[in-house]
């Protein structure tokens, strides 16, 4: 497993998403508050960019900005359609201002 550090926790926002490239895979790194999530930023359905779509900390899902299915951010699953795939899930850790993320 490779960590990678992405990015700062000052690039984000209390409840903020970006996409950032981790040893070649596409991630949306999500951070609500205090919880961080690493996700695979392809929407499953249509590929878009999921980091550029909603975040629901209640429901702790990404919407995707071009369709809007919504996917859990705890476990890449679809929540609603069209989407119907999930998208991977990854560790991600914050050490100091670094966020890490864990890629398998």
């Amino acid at each position: 497993m490779a960590e990678v550090r992405v990015a700062s926790v000052s690039e984000f926002g209390a409840r903020s998403a970006r996409r950032v490239d981790a040893d070649g895979h596409r991630v949306a790194v999500v951070r609500i508050d205090d919880a961080w999530y690493a996700i695979g930023d392809r929407c499953s359905h249509a590929e878009a960019s999921l980091s550029e779509g909603e975040i629901d900390g209640a429901a702790c899902t990404i919407e995707c900005p071009k369709h809007g299915a919504t996917f859990s951010l705890t476990t890449g699953e679809p929540r609603t359609l069209p989407a119907t795939k999930p998208v991977p899930v990854y560790g991600v850790r914050v050490e100091g201002d670094d966020v890490i993320v864990e890629i398998p």
